[in-house]
């Protein structure tokens, strides 16, 4: 099988918000994450401007593929998150806002965020203690460590330490 190459994440976290937040009205809308489907995966293509391969990554063994809708309406997807749990910590992998979620024009604000929070949950139940780390963009460590709270542990190396996972946690999942 062939190894795949970790190239960064490369997401930007807009705001951290109490959910999803509509960037026009400013109404917040309660989101729900579940596990991608097979049926899922049809709309997610390039064509339809999403940046990832996500049916490979839905394939990946070890990996964990998360959607993230508005609450009542389930045929929406907000964004996705790829994740493997590891002894410790979980290990985010990818995470994509829609491609209506992305740029000036976006509808949304809080997508990344929320994922992340997610990822950091997902870590408290299965015994991580909060724990999240990925590799980032080296141009983008900053930011993380200024939105996320996120710490650089050198090289491209991030962590969310259980602290900021409490933080993260509690603001979108209450």
């Amino acid at each position: 099988m062939k190894k795949r190459k970790e190239t960064g994440l490369d997401f930007e976290v807009d705001k951290l918000t109490n959910s999803i937040e509509n960037v026009k009205s400013g109404d917040s809308f309660p989101t729900e994450i579940s596990l991608l489907t097979k049926a899922d995966l049809k709309p997610l293509t390039k064509k339809n401007g999403w940046q990832f391969n996500w049916a490979s990554e839905f394939k990946a063994p070890a990996r964990e593929v998360y959607k993230l809708t508005i609450t009542n309406n389930p045929g929406i997807i907000q964004g996705i998150i790829s994740l493997e749990v590891k002894t410790d910590h979980v290990y985010m992998h990818l995470i994509e806002s829609a491609p209506f979620n992305i740029g000036k024009s976006k509808t949304y604000l809080g997508v990344p965020g929320n994922l992340v929070a997610f990822a950091c949950k997902l870590s408290f139940q299965r015994g991580g203690e909060g724990y999240v780390s990925f590799l980032s963009k080296t141009r983008l460590i900053e930011h993380y460590e200024k939105t996320l709270g996120a710490v650089h542990f050198g090289g491209r190396n991030m962590v969310i330490t259980t602290e900021v996972a409490l933080k993260l946690t509690n603001k979108y999942f209450k």
